[in-house]
């Protein structure tokens, strides 16, 4: 490999570490604070609930624009845009006195990550495509580390700086931070296609593998949002401190960091990948069970019962990634189990907060949760099967040698 490959290797690699730092902060760093941004703003309990669901109707309405963005502009292009829009919308919201502002500008940093969200296993596929298991767990891993950063930093960080607005404003330097990579990369940019895209959004949609997918992946994501959009308050229900919340909210997140790095690999490696998966969603029940019993006493247990359970996420990316042939196939089944994966999760979180103000407690939030984790087995075990999308698409799709496209 040449010095000038090498360098632009190591330009892509720092450029998708540095974005994956930034694609769940502007989700999650909400939610430590969700009581004080209530306060400042005489939020209802319904918008509440609407505020902590716009990530996954971030990710529902804006991640399916992604790939056609990038066919037309190019794929470090968009991420670049990606990039501007969270530092944007994430500066705006932290100084706006308007509650409506404040939401739509919580929704353009969150277009922005969506977008974001969905390119990663195609520039994985496009950069690594030797090396998805691998970069997988790394962008992951990055992503697992902003998470947990964003959860139990918000706080602390409003604290010193004099209030929550600080708290989240500070999320923005780090997403220029990141934007700072891409600058070089969109100037000479590669298109994800430089063929007539064969494969569409529509295409994926009518397959098995992209229905199934797409509803492993909304399940998990309505238990990971619900989480972090919610767990933080039922810590300091139960009698913890804002800063604690935080922290066990934290150690949610941060207990996936070290699985993050470990299991993408050993699922792409293993001969049985769904026994991977099987331990991994088991936790889920046993974690909701714990906190219906001892929310207080053994809430560091449960958080990190809990935070295996979320490993599920770099677990099912891995899998688009597995689950295709072409970067042109990953990039249109990242696109429809993403989209429509987060459009199925959006009444997540905010069905969990409504049960949660109609009820005044969190069993019934936990028992809903655990009822919903329980198709995540039958799931696992379709999508963890030797299968490609490509091979399951309409013969229209085929190109002129016969072969599926």
């Amino acid at each position: 490999m040449s010095t000038s490959s090498r360098r632009a290797v190591i330009l892509v690699l720092v450029g998708i570490v540095l974005v994956s730092l930034n694609l769940r902060p502007a989700a999650v760093s909400v939610g430590p604070v969700l009581a004080e941004v209530r306060d400042a703003f005489s939020m209802s309990g319904p918008t509440a609930g609407l505020l902590t669901s716009l990530p996954v109707i971030a990710f529902a309405l804006f991640g399916a624009l992604a790939p056609a963005a990038a066919h037309r502009i190019g794929v470090h292009r968009v991420t670049l845009c990606a990039l501007v829009a969270v530092v944007l919308g994430l500066t705006g919201r932290a100084v706006t006195q308007s509650e409506a502002l404040f939401l739509l500008l919580s929704l353009l940093a969150l277009a922005g990550m969506a977008m974001a969200n969905v390119l990663m296993p195609s520039l994985v596929k496009l950069h690594f495509p030797d090396r998805i298991g691998l970069m997988t767990a790394i962008y992951t891993t990055a992503l697992s580390t902003g998470l947990t950063a964003a959860l139990m930093l918000t706080v602390p960080i409003s604290d010193a700086l004099g209030g929550w607005r600080w708290g989240l404003g500070a999320w923005a330097l780090v997403a220029a931070v990141a934007a700072l990579p891409w600058i070089g990369l969109a100037a000479h940019d590669r298109n994800l296609e430089t063929t007539p895209r064969t494969i569409s959004f529509r295409d994926v949609a009518r397959t098995r593998l992209g229905g199934a997918m797409a509803l492993f992946f909304g399940l998990q994501s309505l238990q990971a949002y619900a989480i972090f959009g919610w767990f933080a308050q039922l810590w300091r229900d139960s009698g913890y401190g804002a800063t604690a919340a935080g922290v066990l909210a934290g150690l949610v997140a941060g207990t996936s960091i070290p699985l993050s790095l470990w299991l993408p690999n050993v699922l792409a490696r293993s001969v049985t990948p769904s026994r991977v998966l099987f331990v991994v969603i088991g936790t889920y029940p046993v974690g909701y069970v714990g906190l219906m019993v001892a929310p207080y006493s053994l809430a560091p247990l449960w958080a990190v019962v809990v935070g295996v359970g979320t490993v599920t996420f770099p677990l099912i990316l891995t899998l688009i990634g597995l689950r295709a042939r072409t970067p042109q196939g990953t990039a249109a089944l990242s696109a429809f189990t993403q989209s429509a994966g987060y459009l199925i999760a959006v009444a997540g979180p905010f069905a969990i907060g409504v049960v949660h103000d109609a009820t005044g407690g969190w069993d019934l939030p936990l028992a809903l949760m655990l009822l919903l984790a329980l198709p995540l087995f039958v799931l696992a075990a379709y999508v963890t099967r030797p299968i490609y999308v490509e091979d399951q698409l309409a013969p229209a799709s085929k190109d002129a040698s016969g072969v599926r496209r």
